[in-house]
């Protein structure tokens, strides 16, 4: 009696054994067929719940296999609240996302040369941010405890952002990711401002910052921006204007329609370096370290002007006079021809 005991006992298991491994060759390797690249799980979400609208999607044919497989592996069906790239896996693999927290990587990218109007603007656009920022509080958002070394970025936001590619999950807040941008170019810019070079025509890091943002406007060539930031220390060092068109093109705003003119460069604002004396109150874009470095650490060089030779870089010039014939050269008979 026993041993019929026994022997019905271990056939009751071989069934059982041979009904699980029926359901989980069923599921191991069926696609999960989404027509989407991303699926969130809301907070409060179940998993009978996800496999009923992935269900009604078409993305699965039913759920009672699912089911069974949840019975028999509850900690894998755990799923946690996020949003998930679930294109091109099996509908195990998409579990095993939606239970490990394996959540979709985004990327936000802040490109040097950029004004921090484009960089609000884009990241409004950035797909799965939480964009919490008014006009009120961008610059506490940016600024954050800067030290007196920085104290300026609390009333003037630009320049304050470190050109880079930030990564961040669904509904990470936008103030936090601007947050990291501006704790990254404070740390950069404290490194370059610790070594700059001896006897440098500004007096503290923000200028340096400021210099820097008309380096990065002026050339993208980062071969040439010691160069560039050479000019501009030998000008201020003789107390020349700057005469730069990127500050006059910042300076006029919503304004500018994309062709500067002559009597742009007679219009007075705080930023039209043909007018006022030194560098401008704030920078006016985002410099690379670069050009952080170029202007703390500029080329030795005798240069005071320098004009576009219509290739991207530039024609150096150390008397008016050579420049003036740079000009003609590059410029005016361009123009003619």
């Amino acid at each position: 009696m026993m041993r019929k005991l026994i022997l019905l006992l271990l056939s009751g298991l071989v069934v059982v054994m041979l009904t699980v491994a029926q359901y989980v060759s069923q599921v191991s390797d069926a696609p999960l067929l989404s027509d989407t690249r991303y699926f969130e799980v809301k907070r409060g979400d179940t998993f009978a719940a996800i496999c009923q609208r992935w269900q009604e999607v078409h993305w699965i044919e039913r759920c009672l296999p699912y089911q069974v497989y949840g019975k028999l592996f509850p900690e894998r069906v755990n799923v946690k609240a996020g949003v998930y790239e679930l294109q091109g896996v099996s509908v195990l693999d998409a579990l095993s996302k939606l239970s490990t927290g394996a959540q979709a990587d985004f990327m936000f990218t802040i490109i040097e040369g950029q004004t921090f109007k484009q960089v609000l603007a884009n990241l409004k656009a950035a797909p799965f941010i939480d964009f919490d920022l008014t006009d009120t509080d961008l610059a506490l958002h940016v600024g954050g405890d800067a030290d007196e070394l920085f104290g300026a970025v609390d009333s003037h936001p630009e320049g304050w952002l470190y050109p880079e590619t930030y990564h961040y999950h669904a509904h990470n807040k936008a103030s936090t990711l601007l947050r990291h941008a501006s704790e990254r170019m404070q740390a950069q810019l404290a490194v370059a401002w610790q070594q700059r070079a001896q006897d440098l025509p500004i007096s503290s890091a923000y200028e340096a910052l400021i210099l820097a943002s008309i380096i990065e406007k002026e050339t993208g060539k980062a071969q040439e921006r010691p160069v560039i930031a050479s000019v501009f220390v030998n000008r201020l060092n003789r107390k020349m204007r700057l005469q730069t068109d990127p500050t006059v093109i910042y300076g006029l705003g919503d304004s500018f329609d994309g062709d500067i003119k002559r009597r742009h460069l007679r219009e007075y604002t705080p930023y039209n370096t043909y007018r006022i004396k030194g560098l401008p109150p704030t920078p006016i874009a985002m410099p690379s370290f670069d050009a952080i470095k170029a202007a703390t650490q500029p080329a030795q060089t005798d240069y005071l002007y320098f004009v576009s030779k219509g290739d991207g870089s530039h024609y150096f010039s150390k008397s008016l006079k050579e420049h003036n014939r740079a000009v003609q050269r590059y410029i005016l008979n361009k123009h003619k021809g």
